[in-house]
């Protein structure tokens, strides 16, 4: 027998429409970032969105497959905790987003995963060490980069391979910054160096009065924990007074803008390096196609962490396909992205093979300390690589 028709009145129409509506929204999923992409050192948080971008648009071919449209959400946190939280807290109410790459700043991520940790919602880091990332035991949030309880100790061992006696440490006061100096302190200390000065400064232009006294105790190697824009013009304004020794930093000094605004102050006495937790894009043997893709993409060689970001989005990627298969096909909730992200082994990333343990950390980090060989900032990725080393986290 064949079916009346009834027409749908406006009310059944517009039920019908929103239905179809929220069906089409379900099937997006969102992949979140937060970096600096404003401010002194956006050079480096742009490359990191531009990272998980690139995985995003070259990786999404298994979830398009089981019917989801993958979306990239940037969102700048300023290098700044209050703006890195207020983003938090936009990210965790948007339900399409699974996953989270970010932030550039330990200071910053450790607020604003908070959040993350509250949604249940995966968070996979390219840049923090702060050892508090992983340690406070979340399931949710991860790192593809070393801690600086060990490169702070990689730093020391190195300057006592170059003979160095005698060590004055200034940091920024920042978690980050205080911290890893805290970390090369205490090795350097253990391994017998004398460290003849601790101190922190905010100041970012003018070093005059803090240098005097640093020259006058007469060290070998001046360490700095922080960021780049403050330690180039420190070791700049060094080399200026007369400042002959060793300059010595962290992964904060890791970005070509470095160059720029020190020039041939970094060459000059007895040199400057850093230890970084990434190395170059092209110290790791499967980043040629990315190096590639990504100067076409973007217009640049990559500045340090992007291909760690573009690991990240890769993890997230693989945990969220794993986990809609697992389900049914049907999207999974985002505690279950995040257990199948950890759940993850021997993941081939290009800047190697990724497992987490327990924590969140890897398996086994990499840790470099680099020499800058160039006052061209252009030539900042073909720094000369002095030591390379993979060490486990502290248990």
């Amino acid at each position: 027998m064949r079916r009346p028709w009834f027409p749908l009145t406006p009310f059944a129409a517009l039920g019908l429409l929103l239905a179809i509506g929220c069906d089409k929204e379900s099937k997006t999923i969102k992949i979140a970032t937060q970096s600096p992409l404003s401010g002194a050192i956006s050079v480096i948080g742009s490359d990191i969105k531009g990272g998980a971008q690139l995985a995003v648009e070259q990786l999404n071919g298994p979830l398009t497959k089981l019917g989801y449209k993958v979306e990239l959400a940037s969102f700048d946190d300023q290098a700044n905790p209050d703006t890195g939280v207020a983003n938090a807290k936009a990210i965790v109410s948007d339900p399409a987003v699974l996953g989270v790459v970010g932030h550039y700043n330990s200071g910053v991520q450790l607020p604003s995963s908070e959040e993350y940790h509250a949604a249940g919602l995966c968070n996979v880091s390219p840049a923090n060490t702060n050892p508090k990332v992983t340690d406070r035991g979340y399931p949710e949030i991860n790192r593809v980069c070393g801690r600086d309880d060990v490169q702070g100790a990689v730093g020391a061992r190195f300057a006592q391979a170059k003979g160095i006696k005698v060590i004055y440490v200034l940091h920024d006061k920042t978690a980050y910054g205080q911290g890893i100096a805290e970390y090369f302190r205490k090795e350097a200390e253990s391994l017998g160096m004398k460290v003849v000065g601790f101190n922190g400064t905010e100041e970012k232009a003018n070093f005059d009065a803090i240098l005097s006294p640093i020259i006058a105790a007469r060290p070998e190697c001046l360490y700095f924990g922080g960021m780049f824009d403050q330690g180039a013009v420190l070791f700049k304004q060094a080399r200026q007074k007369g400042y002959k020794g060793m300059c010595l930093s962290d992964d904060g000094f890791d970005s070509s803008d470095a160059a720029k605004i020190a020039g041939e102050a970094l060459l000059q006495g007895a040199g400057t390096y850093f230890s970084t937790v990434s190395g170059p894009a092209g110290a790791y043997p499967g980043t040629a196609r990315f190096i590639a893709d990504f100067k076409a993409r973007f217009g640049n060689l990559p500045q340090p962490n992007a291909a760690q970001s573009y690991d990240c989005a890769a993890l997230l990627l693989k945990g969220i396909e794993n986990a809609v298969n697992a389900n049914g096909g049907k999207l999974p909730s985002r505690s279950e992205v995040s257990s199948a992200v950890r759940a993850l082994k021997g993941f081939k990333g290009i800047t190697g093979d990724l497992t987490f343990n327990g924590k969140g950390d890897l398996v086994a980090g990499k840790y470099f300390v680099i020499q800058v060989t160039s006052a061209e900032p252009a030539r900042w990725p073909s720094n000369r690589i002095d030591q390379t080393l993979s060490i486990a986290p502290p248990q």
